[in-house]
């Protein structure tokens, strides 16, 4: 019963922390805009970052409600541990890649942190403390390429037609389309080396 309680308390506070970091940090789009309403609201579901803290809210809020289909599909642990990779991948690349090239500050640097860390960080938790991943196979972590694939493919195409790239590791402008495929290679790389990593860890922890 404890543990059952735990679990729920988790799944609350993810909820209610991912959430509140994303209406926070929409707020602060539409506040601090230098285009119109309707582009900023555009390019902040532009973001991987929002996208993913968009998907692990509603994969929580799911499981907080025991009798509906969403959390039938949200509870199962291929489900979670994909939400758990993309998410994972939203904090390691900030925080390796991203956080150096600017200085949040105030509100910003509460909204950065809630998204790119405390979600993450509490997201992995989760995972570790109560999802079996035993029987996920190895084979399914290429399917999980599928979402950042079509985020990518997104991305490029609409910076095609607005020259907005949301990562400028990905900004065609700047680096051509060779360097930036190159790049995003190299987040694909990344994808798997940790979602085969996450699996690894997954098959022989025990919850």
């Amino acid at each position: 019963m404890t543990s059952l309680c735990n679990q729920r308390f988790l799944q609350f506070t993810i909820t209610i922390i991912t959430w509140l970091m994303l209406l926070l940090q929409f707020y602060l789009q539409i506040e601090n805009r230098s285009t119109s309403v309707a582009e900023a609201i555009i390019r902040y579901f532009s973001y991987f970052t929002i996208l993913t803290n968009l998907l692990v809210a509603v994969s929580f809020t799911s499981l907080l409600l025991p009798d509906s289909r969403w959390n039938s599909f949200f509870s199962r642990n291929t489900v979670l541990t994909a939400v758990t990779l993309y998410i994972l991948i939203v904090g390691l690349v900030y925080n390796i890649v991203l956080r150096s090239q600017w200085n949040p500050q105030g509100l910003q640097l509460i909204a950065d942190n809630g998204l790119h860390t405390i979600t993450p960080l509490l997201t992995l938790f989760y995972w570790f403390a109560y999802v079996h991943a035993k029987d996920i196979k190895w084979q399914q972590t290429v399917t999980w390429l599928i979402y950042p694939f079509l985020y990518l493919t997104y991305a490029l195409l609409r910076g095609a037609f607005s020259n907005f790239y949301p990562y400028f590791f990905i900004n065609v402008d700047q680096l051509g389309y060779s360097k930036a495929l190159l790049n995003a290679g190299f987040v694909t790389l990344a994808f798997l080396a940790v979602a085969l990593l996450l699996l690894g860890t997954g098959k022989i922890k025990r919850v």
